[in-house]
């Protein structure tokens, strides 16, 4: 899963560590940003309500990251920006 959560954070001049207040560690914040853990659901509208925006605004797919594997029953349908494909 993609993110902009270190080009929002920069825009708001707010450190990892403010961030990491909505009560996750700093060390997850920084997994956030670098793209190796993808939040929790309820994580993920936390932070994008925190920034003041959808959470499809603030999470993104990246172009191989969410292309569903195909499976024996067919394929599966892709949603892009919440329409199927």
């Amino acid at each position: 899963m993609k993110n902009n959560l270190a080009e929002r954070c920069t825009e708001r001049r707010w450190t990892q560590a403010d961030l990491a207040a909505l009560g996750v560690s700093r060390q997850t914040v920084i997994s956030i940003e670098r793209e190796k853990f993808d939040p929790s659901l309820p994580l993920a509208f936390l932070i994008a309500r925190t920034f003041n925006c959808a959470i499809e605004d603030f999470f993104y797919c990246g172009l191989t990251a969410c292309v569903p594997r195909r499976s024996s029953l067919g394929p599966a349908p892709i949603l892009l920006h919440g329409e199927l494909c």
